[in-house]
């Protein structure tokens, strides 16, 4: 393993070891509690422009495998991690976590106190840092890091979001089969407009026994509005995605048009705080995020535990033309809202829990059901 060092914006400078791809990386430093699943995270598009610290200390032990990439690609720039474990040991498996993180020109950095990492987050909340193999001066990482765009400063949708319209076909995984079942006929079509759709969330989506297609997210909202009409689709769904919603004024303009008209609309995430966005409530940026696959959330009478991935939130004045439907027991932050007067609802959570618990899915059913 070589050396690598990093500094945060805070003035923290620590140096560990490399595990992973080669080079210098800037980003936005998060923790995630979630205790499996590190390969559906670092696949996660969500991720683009952050460092995930992992609380777990034990990472690496059950390798990488096809079938539980959320993407096509790792997105995140980098991980940190306490103990990287190289030697692997899973019957699906077929390689290595830091093969596919220098696959993926991302930094794997390890034999670090994450402990440490994850209660500075804590206190003083999410913060940009820079990781390299390359430097390891404190003083010309620091200029490097000042002079380098902040996360909200990218639109990292442009990046993430797929390039050509494409049909998904795949449902949800099969434990019987060790494969994901595959698409049904169905004559209820829904467009997915992707801001950095994760596989799993297309697999439900099937799996509720929707025909789903899969659109850029530079869509324009008077053809899917023609589509409808002309009954070709029956809703839209706004997907989760990096960065900061704000910077997205082009999509919020689309948005603001779909949602004048009465097509069944469903949202995750940031998709989630567009639609917020869209009705005129901006979102606004939580201290450390909520990362992880234990969180309450309060839903329909009974509490629902929950996988999280966000940084940003609705505004509680949302309440002025929307039902809140879903609340997070930790913060008491919103986390879904049903629209008034309208065939449009979303979460702030993730119900396709990849990874995560699956006590949310039925959300995606509830979908179907508004889909003519």
């Amino acid at each position: 393993m070589n050396k690598i060092y990093i500094y945060l914006e805070n003035g923290t400078f620590l140096e560990a070891n490399s595990f992973g791809a080669s080079g210098t990386a800037v980003g936005e430093i998060v923790f995630n509690t979630s205790m499996t699943g590190y390969q559906e995270i670092i696949t996660d598009p969500s991720y683009a422009g952050q460092f995930v610290t992992f609380t777990t200390p034990e990472i690496g032990n059950v390798g990488v495998n096809d079938d539980d990439m959320e993407s096509t690609k790792a997105h995140c720039k980098g991980v940190l991690v306490r103990n990287y474990q190289k030697e692997y040991s899973n019957y699906r498996s077929n390689k290595a976590l830091h093969e596919l993180l220098e696959e993926n020109n991302t930094l794997g950095i390890c034999d670090i106190d994450t402990r440490y990492l994850t209660k500075m987050l804590r206190d003083e909340g999410a913060m940009m840092m820079i990781a390299s193999t390359e430097i390891s001066n404190k003083d010309e990482l620091k200029a490097k890091l000042e002079l380098s765009p902040r996360i909200e400063d990218i639109n990292y949708i442009e990046q993430v979001s797929t390039k050509e319209t494409y049909v998904h076909k795949s449902g949800a995984w099969n434990q019987e089969t060790q494969s994901y079942n595959k698409a049904i006929m169905s004559d209820k079509k829904v467009v997915v407009i992707d801001f950095g759709v994760k596989r799993n969330i297309l697999n439900e989506l099937v799996e509720s026994g929707l025909e789903v297609e899969v659109i850029p997210s530079n869509f324009d909202a008077d053809t899917l509005i023609n589509r409808f009409n002309n009954g070709e689709i029956g809703g839209v769904f706004l997907s989760n995605g990096p960065g900061d919603p704000l910077t997205l004024t082009k999509e919020k303009e689309q948005v603001q048009k779909l949602i004048k008209t009465n097509i069944p609309m469903f949202a995750i995430c940031l998709g989630h705080q567009m639609l917020s966005i869209a009705h005129g409530f901006d979102t606004f940026k939580l201290k450390f995020g909520q990362h992880g696959g234990n969180h309450p959330v309060a839903a329909n009478g009974v509490v629902e535990i929950t996988a999280q991935n966000h940084n940003y939130n609705v505004p509680d004045e949302i309440i002025q033309i929307a039902e809140i439907t879903h609340q997070n027991l930790f913060d008491n932050t919103i986390e879904g809202v049903k629209y008034n007067d309208k065939n449009i609802f979303s979460v702030q959570h993730h119900p396709e829990a990849s990874p995560g618990p699956h006590e949310s899915k039925y959300i995606f059913d509830e979908f179907a059901k508004t889909i003519k």
